[in-house]
């Protein structure tokens, strides 16, 4: 069975934000996710929205890794799981550089085995163990100091940790360690080279791929007019490939490559920094939009929900497309009808 996620974020103020996941928890949403970038941080909107409601999950999509220690990460973990009676879901990714050293002063340094102990140590930690750690990022305590293994004095609780990795070395790290996975730059009909390295990484680690949970999605928007609902989407798949990375580190234009999107993406991003941007957004193939949303009328909605389940995706985050609040809750009802009509076929 397909489950459905969405966005909490500010864009209309904080009271229309909350109104929205209201509304999204009583018409069935499984989860709720925040976005940390250089704005508002992802943990203090959940805390808030903890207080607000009763049975939708809560997930940071995503915390950006080696932001903060392994332990700080632990004792956030523990009191978010704590506010919202277990509803929270810690999503870690590791950004980029030009985020996290342009931003927060951190070298952008061996990212895959930073992420891979930073959730060894969260678990350590939430379990109640006591924290001794030699690894190649982190050692704790510190050597030759005066620090003393610790062991957290808040109550135990498991927290399901979600990676959001898009090259192969980090989604094999996912298959190998992550209670679930959370995509971008995605396009259900292309994506078995993601899906399969996560696999590799479940198989290598003796883990069962299915219990992995695998989340993506993009915009809801019905309509009859296919052309008009691509030709505004183009603008932000271009600020993706062009604008999300450097000419050498751009993740999101390498996962499109492995999708088979290779030359556009490479098209799109050399238009971009040249500063030619409406020539990239017109560079973006109209294919690539189609699959990385869920556009055009019902019947084709339902079609591209029946193709993130048939890949393997378990999850479904959506953005319902409106000029108003009113307007996005009509849109995810309709969506959310055919979200169950799928599930209840065959």
């Amino acid at each position: 069975m397909v489950k459905i996620a969405t966005g909490f974020g500010s864009g209309g103020g904080w009271g229309e934000a909350v109104s929205w996941v209201l509304e999204a928890e009583k018409l069935g949403v499984d989860s709720v996710w925040t976005a940390e970038a250089w704005g508002f941080d992802a943990v203090t909107p959940l805390a808030y929205l903890a207080g607000k409601t009763e049975k939708v999950k809560l997930g940071t999509s995503i915390m950006q890794a080696g932001t903060r220690t392994p332990a700080a990460v632990a004792m956030t973990a523990l009191t978010m799981q704590s506010l919202s009676d277990g509803r929270f879901i810690l999503g870690l990714g590791n950004s980029g550089p030009q985020v996290i050293e342009g931003w927060h002063g951190i070298r952008f340094d061996r990212p895959v085995q930073r992420l891979r102990e930073i959730v060894e140590i969260v678990r350590m930690a939430a379990s109640g163990e006591r924290v001794t750690y030699n690894g190649k990022v982190y050692q704790l305590p510190l050597p030759g100091g005066e620090g003393r293994a610790l062991k957290v004095s808040a109550p135990p609780a498991h927290v399901p940790i979600y990676l959001a990795t898009l090259g192969p070395k980090s989604l094999e790290v996912t298959g190998e360690i992550a209670d679930g996975w959370l995509a971008s730059s995605f396009t259900a009909d292309n994506s078995k080279p993601l899906l399969d390295a996560i696999r590799r990484g479940a198989d290598r680690a003796g883990r069962d791929f299915d219990a992995i949970e695998r989340q993506a999605g993009g915009v809801v928007q019905f309509g009859d007019d296919l052309d008009k609902l691509i030709a505004p989407r183009k603008s932000g798949f271009a600020f993706e490939m062009g604008a999300m990375g450097s000419p050498e580190h751009n993740f999101y234009k390498d996962a499109y490559a492995m999708q088979g999107f290779g030359e556009a993406a490479n098209r799109v991003q050399s238009l971009w920094l040249e500063r030619k941007r409406e020539e990239a957004a017109a560079a973006v193939p109209d294919e690539l939009v189609i699959k990385a949303n869920l556009l055009g009328t019902e019947t084709m909605v339902k079609d591209r929900i029946r193709a993130y389940r048939d890949a393997g995706i378990t999850s479904i985050s959506v953005s319902p497309a409106g000029e108003t609040l009113g307007e996005r809750v009509e849109t995810l009802g309709r969506f959310m009808k055919l979200v169950g009509e799928v599930n209840a076929a065959p």
